[in-house]
């Protein structure tokens, strides 16, 4: 049974290089596999401390652990898009599955991203994916503007 995130005296805070770990472990739980290679690069962007973008990178622990992280940014380059912020990365240890963390994580991220000027935010999440798409829609997250189209290409490039 989960605990809700208020009895986990559970606390928010900026995720910090000593996290990586933790992070590639949650994300394991959840991909079947870790992919450290993938989060040593990622992390290294996200942690840095540039000044010319608006990025937002968090982490929930309960008591010393982490249990959970969120990562996002700002963008405004898609297709004439307006600056919105997107979330690209959320986890939680699936044993505080249900328990408010990703909720608090997700709507902290959105009070950064508002205090920075930012009014939308979006995400992508694969359709086959019913938990994480129940969350987000819970969440408030909607169909957007924009409908997101792909090709496969082939494996071999001709000529």
């Amino acid at each position: 049974m989960s605990t809700p995130a208020a009895d986990l005296a559970l606390r928010l805070r900026r995720l910090a290089p000593d996290d990586l770990a933790r992070v590639v472990e949650i994300d394991a739980l959840h991909r079947g596999r870790p992919v450290p290679e993938y989060w040593t690069r990622v992390c290294s962007d996200f942690m840095g401390r540039g000044r010319d973008r608006v990025r937002v990178a968090l982490g929930a622990t309960a008591g010393d652990a982490l249990v959970g992280y969120v990562l996002g940014e700002v963008r405004a380059f898609e297709f004439g898009s307006e600056p919105c912020g997107w979330i690209f990365a959320i986890g939680v240890d699936p044993a505080f599955a249900r328990a408010g963390v990703a909720s608090a994580l997700l709507g902290e991220a959105g009070r950064r991203f508002a205090a920075a000027g930012i009014r939308t935010l979006r995400t992508m999440v694969s359709r086959d994916d019913v938990p994480v798409l129940s969350f987000f829609r819970a969440s408030g997250f909607r169909g957007g503007a924009f409908v997101q189209l792909e090709v496969e290409l082939p494996e071999e490039v001709p000529g």
